[in-house]
């Protein structure tokens, strides 16, 4: 597992970059997998990356386990990747503009809220 220092610096960016509540990713990643005919136990509804996140929004620092900490850089370089955190522009309304939403709000970022 990483060092406190650096432990401490990821469990600073993933909180900054996944600016939903852990009650508004499990709300989003039921209303996602939500279809017609079919739906998810809500325990098992979203991507495995999604519920991961989830269970780390839900967790202390002290109980993080190796895989946590692998999945909260993938998520923090994922976000870096989609999103200028310094500058967000302001969202528009290209249906490539919702995609990219969803998928940042599938890993627990909403550009929209500020």
């Amino acid at each position: 597992m990483a060092d406190a220092l650096e432990l401490d610096a990821l469990w600073t960016d993933f909180h900054r970059v996944v600016n939903m509540t852990s009650a508004e990713l499990a709300a989003w990643l039921k209303v996602r997998d939500a279809a017609e005919e079919t739906e998810p136990l809500p325990e098992q509804a979203g991507t495995p990356t999604g519920q991961r996140v989830l269970a780390i929004l839900q967790k202390r620092r002290t109980d993080l386990t190796d895989d946590d900490v692998r999945v909260m850089y993938e998520v923090v370089d994922t976000v870096g990747d989609l999103v200028d955190m310094e500058d967000e522009p302001d969202p528009e309304t290209a249906p490539e503009d919702t995609r990219r939403r969803h998928r940042l709000m599938t890993l627990g970022h909403d550009p929209l809220k500020p």
